[in-house]
């Protein structure tokens, strides 16, 4: 039997919502086996998940649908909640072979080498860690089984936190009677 592909961009328009509370619903992942392409239940229940989205992303995706909307129009076709956010210029979905290429050829103009697709998912992480974000949202976010799971794989990211944290609490508690103080 064939091995199958996986397609890493099986979003269809209805798991977008674009609203007030901007949001992606992660509930199906898509394989290639003999140029047919079959969904699935993702993994594990960990993986269906619902991920907020920036408000910066959602305007990008709203620009994006509209420009989608009059390309599909121009092909005598109307774009349905159904169709695929992301397809190769057929209308096809983009398999990782393909976006793994694409994506060489977008790092190569910015000059940037050694970067998988795969990374930005890294990057999304470690920025949110960066950031004071709570590991139990970035958990769920990237689908994880478990926080401890993502702290393991992020733990690098975290270890100069710690000092900081111990400073934004000794902030909040009052001064020692002696004196003594946590502050530099």
């Amino acid at each position: 039997m064939p091995r199958a592909e996986s397609c890493e961009l099986a979003l269809r328009w209805r798991d977008l919502d674009l609203g007030i509370i901007p949001s992606v619903s992660v509930n199906r992942v898509l394989y290639r086996r003999n140029s047919k392409y079959e969904y699935h239940e993702p993994k594990t229940a960990h993986s269906r998940r619902l991920v907020e989205m920036t408000p910066k992303l959602a305007t990008f995706l709203k620009g994006y649908r509209q420009g989608r909307e009059v390309l599909w129009r121009e092909l005598g076709n109307e774009l349905s909640l159904d169709d695929l956010v992301f397809t190769n210029v057929k209308g096809n979905p983009i398999c990782s072979s393909s976006l793994d290429r694409e994506f060489g050829r977008v790092l190569k103009r910015a000059g940037l080498k050694n970067v998988r697709f795969h990374d930005l998912r890294h990057t999304f992480a470690s920025l949110m860690l960066l950031r004071g974000a709570k590991p139990k949202v970035i958990s769920e976010a990237l689908g994880h089984s478990s926080v401890a799971f993502t702290m393991d794989v992020y733990s690098h990211i975290i270890e100069g936190m710690q000092q900081d944290a111990m400073m934004l609490l000794d902030g909040v508690l009052p001064k020692a009677k002696n004196g003594v103080s946590w502050k530099k």
